[in-house]
């Protein structure tokens, strides 16, 4: 994000390529890994925890299968739901190591999405929710800094769930099971492993319609314009 000016109604730079390129390619991505996933969850819509999962065992979970229009393909086939996973998955974990290690050399996380002391206190924090409740977004020169709720949704994203749901991705691969038998023990078994990759896939679309919504409500034109140009025009400051 680039806060070269303030001046309310300029058209500045704001977004980074790094972050522009990593935007559009993840939601092509998790867009092929969700609906590939959910027909690959379709051929057993139940969820375990531990070593094992069967008919006869426990679930914690028992969902109904999805319909065919929000799965890829567009039919049960778990061969291809399988193929388009896994040749996607790949792209996706490099696509975001990527992106970590860009965005470290160019500074955008030490400068962008570093909390800074004043932003932590709860003061601070219930202020900025209470003006999310009531749709007050930010103006002028604040407008060009991601706010403190942005800084936690964007950390929680790119630390915390993506790099979660490729680990659990990788413990439900046998082969991965052979090449690194630890990641079963960290999940506590791959039917663990295979919920907290469900439920972490359903965090990121909970994320994803947020995210969708307040973009909508704070100006679609203007918003979508500076994650494909870079170029935004900075909202007037409120009298």
């Amino acid at each position: 994000m680039d806060s070269r000016t303030d001046t309310a109604g300029m058209v500045v730079r704001r977004h980074r390529l790094s972050t522009r390129l990593w935007h559009w390619l993840n939601a092509l991505l998790l867009y092929v890994l969700l609906t590939s996933g959910l027909g690959i969850f379709n051929a057993h819509p139940r969820l375990y925890w531990g070593q094992y999962g069967a008919n006869p065992d426990h679930a914690w979970l028992i969902l109904e299968r999805f319909g065919g229009w929000i799965t890829l393909p567009a039919r049960y086939n778990l061969s291809m739901s399988r193929h388009w996973h896994l040749a996607a998955a790949p792209v996706f974990a490099f696509a975001l190591l990527f992106y970590m290690l860009w965005s470290l050399a160019n500074r955008h996380i030490a400068r962008d999405l570093a909390f800074a002391r004043e932003e932590i206190r709860p003061r601070h924090i219930w202020q900025d929710i209470r003006d999310h409740a009531r749709l007050r977004f930010p103006t002028g020169a604040a407008a060009l800094r991601y706010n403190v709720l942005q800084k936690a949704s964007y950390i929680g994203v790119i630390f915390i769930a993506l790099p979660l749901i490729i680990l659990t991705g990788l413990t439900l691969s046998p082969g991965m099971n052979a090449a690194w038998p630890w990641l079963v023990d960290l999940f506590g078994g791959r039917q663990s492993a295979r919920s907290i990759h469900f439920l972490t896939a359903f965090a990121l679309v909970a994320f994803f319609l947020v995210h969708i919504l307040m973009v909508l409500l704070a100006g679609p034109l203007n918003e979508v314009r500076s994650m494909i140009s870079g170029r935004y025009r900075v909202p007037k400051d409120r009298p």
